[in-house]
């Protein structure tokens, strides 16, 4: 059981089916508020959180399927290269979360049957393809991240629920955009062996750090937007400074540092800290 909550890194998972959640609570705060009163949709933001749990595991799950020699160099003690399971049965499993969450999704409605269904072929595309090209990779994840907010407001899509999240949607997958990009600097040894083409191995470390800073930065200058527009609180306002400051400190580690690790992980905590100011400012 451990070796397939690593595999499915359990923690981002619920990361995502947080973020989820919170999107669902956004729209439905601001679809009430111009709209009138309407019931509040706790099993939506239940069933929403269990696909996406389920299918940011089975994302996770395929992606360490095809990135087995790469891991074999940059993360050997990860669940399939150590030898705790077998390629065929992370496969398998894979397939299994991918079908029971998009099964989910459409019994919420059609709406968000298409947006998992949609985003479980892109993973799966991502995991065979996309990440071993320059860029769109990275542009891949940011958007799958960020999606998370559009299936929680595509609850309410015949309400706007999605429009309601969509600067929300923005913000995360920027952010993301920018980690990924140092996650490619970080893993760029095992990725060169791998034969993959990622930003960083393309235009070199430093050019590429100094692109990951600049799209990180994009989220934090934009990321009053969401209080300017009436969308969140003022207590947002007081968390996502927070964030931001961490976004700085991340842009830091990369640039001045040269430390990815180190700049991944802050990366990381400042989108934690964005979630966070995202359901107090809800």
């Amino acid at each position: 059981m451990r070796a397939y909550l690593q595999l499915i890194r359990y923690g981002n998972c619920l990361m995502a089916a947080f973020s989820a959640g919170i999107g669902v609570l956004i729209a439905y705060n601001i679809i009430s508020s111009n709209a009138g009163p309407i019931s509040f949709p706790l099993h939506e933001v239940m069933y929403v959180s269990l696909v996406v749990f389920l299918i940011t595991g089975s994302g996770n799950a395929i992606n360490d399927y095809y990135d087995v020699e790469i891991d074999r160099i940059n993360k050997p003690e990860r669940p399939i290269p150590s030898g705790r399971i077998s390629k065929s049965k992370a496969l398998y499993f894979s397939v299994s979360l991918f079908a029971v969450g998009t099964i989910i999704a459409f019994f919420i409605n059609v709406a968000c049957g298409v947006i998992a269904l949609f985003n479980s072929f892109l993973l799966i595309y991502y995991a065979a393809t996309l990440k071993r090209t320059v860029l769109i990779g990275n542009l891949s994840i940011g958007y799958l991240t960020g999606s998370t907010f559009l299936f929680g407001g595509a609850v309410f899509y015949t309400n706007g629920g999605i429009e309601a999240v969509f600067v929300l949607f923005l913000l995360a997958t920027f952010a993301t955009i920018a980690r990924e990009i140092v996650k490619d600097i970080e893993d760029i040894q095992g990725d060169k062996q791998d034969g993959a083409s990622t930003l960083a191995i393309s235009i070199g470390a430093e050019k590429a750090s100094y692109f990951a800073s600049g799209v990180g930065l994009v989220a934090v200058l934009a990321s009053p937007l969401p209080y300017l527009q009436s969308l969140l609180n003022v207590r947002y306002l007081a968390v996502v400074f927070v964030a931001d400051m961490l976004f700085f400190l991340a842009v830091a580690a990369i640039i001045k540092e040269k430390k990815p690790a180190k700049s991944s992980k802050l990366f990381k905590a400042a989108m934690f800290i964005a979630l966070v100011a995202f359901l107090v400012g809800t």
